[in-house]
């Protein structure tokens, strides 16, 4: 059998939202027992079928890299993280919905993996204001994933889901909300699987099939 063409998906986000847990869910389709907190960076594989059920349709590696999620504006543990955005290809952008200042924080990580992290301050979200001017130009394919969407209230459900849809729009992003220890939400044929599936089929077109000069 031929090595299959590979591409490399971060998976970023602050420590205790759930990524290593999301991506166990990604690769094994299964729930993550005993989770733990991720120390530098590991990786898994997710085999996916590009343009499935088309004359297309080819199989494809996909690398997620689940970076650390310690914040923090010093310069060692950026410098440390640095060495894992090297030649990406796609980002997932990981926040607990439970949790505001996870979401905030994805401008962050996203900038800081893009290497648009440049002001001295680090402060890149002043009461909800959001300089989208700063994603403009980007070409790397963009995923946000909400979690524990199992914890939130009926009642506050609503008013939970329309404060973070914000955050998909500034990202010109998809969006997609979960509960990782629920594998029914990225049953195949769901919604959630359709725009997993849209995601991995851009960051393979961006990677393999345009020649833009997108990969950093």
């Amino acid at each position: 059998m031929a090595a299959l063409d590979r591409v490399k998906v971060l998976v970023l986000g602050d420590s205790g939202v759930g990524k290593s847990s999301l991506v166990h869910l990604l690769c094994q389709n299964q729930v993550l027992g005993n989770p733990s907190w991720t120390v530098g960076c590991s990786v898994d594989v997710r085999i996916h079928d590009y343009k499935e059920g088309t004359p297309e349709e080819k199989t494809y590696y996909i690398e997620l890299w689940d970076v650390g999620g310690s914040v923090g504006s010093a310069t060692s543990v950026k410098s440390t993280r640095a060495v894992f955005y090297n030649l990406l290809n796609g980002i997932i952008l990981v926040h607990d919905l439970t949790n505001k200042k996870s979401s905030q924080n994805l401008y962050r990580w996203s900038l800081e993996a893009l290497n648009r992290d440049v002001a001295p301050t680090g402060v890149l979200v002043t009461n909800g204001d959001y300089d989208r001017e700063q994603f403009a130009d980007n070409q790397i394919p963009l995923l946000v994933i909400g979690t524990k969407l199992d914890q939130i209230p009926e009642a506050k459900r609503n008013e939970v889901l329309t404060r973070t849809a914000f955050l998909a729009e500034d990202f010109n992003a998809e969006e997609i909300n979960l509960d990782c220890t629920n594998p029914r939400y990225l049953a195949a044929g769901s919604s959630n699987a359709v725009k997993l599936s849209r995601f991995f089929d851009k960051v393979i077109e961006k990677r393999y099939f345009l020649r833009d000069g997108n990969q950093v």
